[in-house]
């Protein structure tokens, strides 16, 4: 049959349903198109079953830390009491998802797989064929799984099958040293699974700040093996995977499973782009404005992990909402507001990015918080925080945390960049004593020090705190 709309929305995902309700919302009649409708990837296979496993990581490492105060615990952890809790929780938090999904109207869902006849028809796999004044691009993102490692069968684990493992693996190797291998590597450690890290960059994390990469080195390699710069070879052998490496070093090792971390790129296969009439990048992905999310001058436009731009949550919920309310207007167009772009990886210390950090002009405040007052007492006393800030007048920029806390201030330091505020402002605040807020204290009076300005609260620095 044949369908028509103002809006089509391909992907029921956390970009696809804000943007299918923002249009809505603007007075269009929309269509979003989905084959399953089962929930969002951070429900279902991200933020919420990666962070149930972390919890267990933190309580099992928690128990085994409980001498240090003087208490004495058991730390035996069982592997499927762990999965057996995160599957359970894991599917509270992706059945809300899904009641979300029902309060769409039944008119305006429809379930398959859609490709462009051109730029404004779809044809879905049924044969039905959508007709639509915009289209909203939405599909999500999918683990990539290089060749060498998909030969392993199911050995190989991506985030979309980790969580469905019965137990725990005795033996585990992580590929990729970006943020989603480096939580799940961490996670698994503390966990008691015997971890080697691999990765061919030589970068953790892709960091460029190599004080902070240093520092981030020493923690991983408490939990874990780590090693970089190298090529891997895989193979099967007898019900387990043997990897070898060579480059930067050599060795290899036999391991239960292998979780393949090596990225996420935008599931945009089989939408038939090319007939769309879109301009791509070398990558595949559609050319779009940054602050409208339109592709060119077409009525179509792409948000969230698709667009591969800020693949998190709150940016893929923003751009679906932006995209939504511009397809439903198009051609009449608004640029959006772009907050400060921040990221946060959820180790032990957690690692966090927040606006401007790279330029040969910027002033850098220094926090160590190895010998941090609040640290200390909670036996956290680990990490490093750089803020980052204009040289003309000590306006705050950015930010690379990795420290106790780093997703708290991460918070607060990116609502003081779109605040405008300056390290002399933000000394003016009130910190209450002891916390780990006050740790970033010494960074703040290096920058007015630097830029030659007061730094208010100066007099405190023989305090206790570590600020």
């Amino acid at each position: 049959m044949d369908l028509s709309c103002d809006v089509a929305i391909i992907g029921a995902g956390t970009a696809g349903l804000s943007a299918e309700r923002s249009a809505r919302r603007a007075g269009a009649r929309t269509l979003i198109i989905d084959p399953e409708f089962s929930g969002t990837t951070c429900a279902n296979v991200g933020c919420m079953p990666s962070k149930l496993l972390i919890a267990a990581a933190d309580a099992a490492y928690a128990v085994r830390q409980a001498p240090l105060f003087g208490i004495a615990a058991n730390s035996q952890v069982s592997g499927h009491g762990v999965m057996q809790r995160l599957r359970r929780e894991r599917d509270h938090f992706s059945a809300a998802t899904r009641e979300d999904i029902a309060k769409i109207p039944a008119s305006s869902m429809l379930r398959g797989k859609a490709r462009f006849v051109n730029a404004d028809t779809l044809l879905i796999d049924d044969g039905t064929r959508v007709t639509a004044r915009a289209i909203v691009i939405a599909t999500g993102s999918r683990p990539a799984m290089p060749d060498n490692f998909a030969a392993l069968g199911d050995l190989a684990l991506t985030n979309e099958t980790l969580f469905e493992l019965d137990t725990l693996p005795e033996t585990l190797a992580v590929i990729g040293a970006g943020p989603l291998g480096l939580e799940l590597a961490q996670a698994m450690a503390r966990l008691g699974v015997k971890v080697t890290l691999l990765d061919e960059a030589s970068k953790l994390a892709g960091l460029e700040d190599k004080a902070i990469a240093s520092r981030l080195d020493e923690v991983l390699r408490r939990d874990m093996a780590v090693v970089t710069g190298v090529k891997i070879a895989a193979e099967t052998r007898d019900g387990k995977v043997r990897l070898r490496w060579t480059g930067r070093s050599s060795g290899e090792g036999l391991f239960d499973r292998v979780l393949v971390a090596t990225g996420r790129p935008p599931a945009l296969k089989g939408l038939d782009l090319e007939k769309s009439g879109l301009a791509l990048d070398k990558l595949g992905v559609p050319r779009f404005d940054r602050d409208t999310l339109r592709c060119g001058e077409s009525p179509i436009f792409i948000a969230g992990d698709a667009d591969a731009d800020r693949p998190v949550l709150h940016e893929a919920s923003a751009q679906g909402a932006l995209a939504g309310y511009n397809a439903a207007r198009c051609p009449d167009v608004t640029p959006g507001k772009r907050n400060v772009p921040f990221s946060i990886m959820f180790t032990d210390p957690a690692l966090a990015t927040v606006g401007q950090v790279q330029g040969e002009d910027l002033v850098v405040g220094t926090a160590d918080y190895s010998d941090q007052g609040r640290a200390r007492i909670e036996a956290k006393a680990v990490g490093l925080a750089h803020l980052h800030a204009d040289p003309a007048d000590g306006r705050l920029l950015g930010a690379i945390l990795l420290c106790p806390g780093a997703e708290h201030l991460a918070h607060l330091l990116a609502w003081s960049i779109e605040s405008g505020m300056t390290a002399s402002a933000l000394l003016e605040r009130p910190f209450y004593h002891p916390t780990l807020e006050e740790g970033l204290k010494p960074a703040l009076r290096m920058i007015c020090k630097t830029v030659g300005s007061d730094a208010p609260g100066s007099s405190d620095e023989g305090h206790p705190s570590g600020g």
